[in-house]
């Protein structure tokens, strides 16, 4: 009965936010913060409380696996090869440059910050907070008031970013778990491993999953009604297939997206909507849980050392790092300024 009760305010809530969102976006109060707020609301009254965490932690972390999936193909159906093309450099100085840079950043300023003693968490915290956030990122790349150029960067960025940094991520798991004699750490090397395969599982069902999608719509074989459905079942296929050749899932949702929207033809981006909304619904739900669970958690064990970091690691470590990335580009400072501040 309180489960049914839980779930019914979770979906009222959504329904409120969808009834208002543009007012309360015109505020500037974005579905992430609000839900937050709800979700730390909900544990204050003991709706969701931090004792449930180890029943929650499951179901939660497929939950947000399965949101990000969503969010990361729906992403990248937006871009087309020739785009990349064109800004090979720019995404290229931004991925290889700029990344490894914030990553240097954030490990010496963790150090300096004496965050942890152990060599192998630092470099943990260094290359863990850097990706961006594709869930956050999604009103600004779809903001048609930010030059397409721009928004094409921090899409693909965002897209690749995670894969990237996950040899380091995984480099220091596997280090620190050395130093305090743990096994079962999968181990820096595995991390190639894990980044080729998703790419692979991408490549292959996002490009056949497109090519079939469109001979059926020009054949007359797909219901229009039924498309959006077909595209999210894809979206969870290349995920799924990923996982099961044990690569990266989030890796083969962003390049299957973008490997389908390069072979379904001038309507895939259309065909993705389903999938984007179906992503959004379920981001609030992520966002609820996290203020719920996981920010309690937070602010219990919050002090002036975490609260200088996270400042500095949401400003200086990657705008500092995208800044000397960009020399030469030809942006403005603005829009140097803008495309750093879009971080972790």
């Amino acid at each position: 009965m309180r489960d049914a009760g839980v779930a019914v305010l979770v979906l009222a809530a959504v329904v409120l936010w969808g009834t208002f969102s543009r007012r309360l976006e015109r505020a500037d109060l974005t579905g992430p913060v609000v839900f937050v707020v709800i979700g730390l609301a909900f544990n204050a009254v003991g709706v969701l409380r931090l004792g449930e965490l180890p029943e929650l932690a499951e179901p939660v972390r497929l939950l947000a696996e399965l949101t990000l999936v969503l969010v990361l193909f729906t992403d990248a159906s937006r871009i087309r090869i020739a785009e990349l093309q064109e800004d090979a450099g720019l995404y290229a100085r931004l991925l290889l440059v700029a990344l490894p840079l914030a990553i240097l950043l954030g490990i010496g300023l963790a150090a300096v910050l004496r965050l942890e003693n152990d060599i192998w968490l630092l470099v943990l915290i260094g290359a863990a907070l850097v990706p961006t956030d594709a869930t956050l990122g999604v009103p600004l790349i779809t903001d048609r008031a930010v030059p397409s150029r721009v928004r094409r960067a921090l899409n693909v960025e965002g897209g690749f970013n995670d894969g990237l940094a996950a040899p380091v991520v995984l480099a220091a798991l596997a280090g620190a778990s050395a130093a305090a004699d743990v096994t079962g750490t999968t181990a820096a090397g595995s991390a190639v491993r894990l980044l080729a395969l998703g790419l692979l599982a991408g490549l292959a069902i996002g490009g056949a999953g497109g090519t079939m999608v469109r001979l059926g719509r020009r054949r007359g074989w797909i219901d229009d009604e039924f498309g959006g459905p077909t595209v999210l079942a894809l979206a969870l296929l290349a995920y799924a297939a990923a996982v099961f050749v044990e690569g990266s899932g989030f890796v083969a949702a962003f390049v299957g997206g973008l490997a389908f929207r390069n072979s379904a033809g001038r309507r895939a981006e259309r065909e993705a909507t389903y999938v984007e909304q179906s992503g959004a619904a379920l981001t609030l739900v992520v966002w609820l849980l996290f203020g719920a669970v996981m920010a309690p958690i937070t602010i219990a064990r919050f002090d002036w050392r975490v609260a200088a970091y996270a400042v500095l690691s949401l400003t200086a470590v990657r705008m500092v790092a995208v800044a000397l990335a960009l020399i030469g580009v030809g942006f403005r400072p603005a829009t140097v300024a803008l495309i750093g501040w879009f971080g972790p």
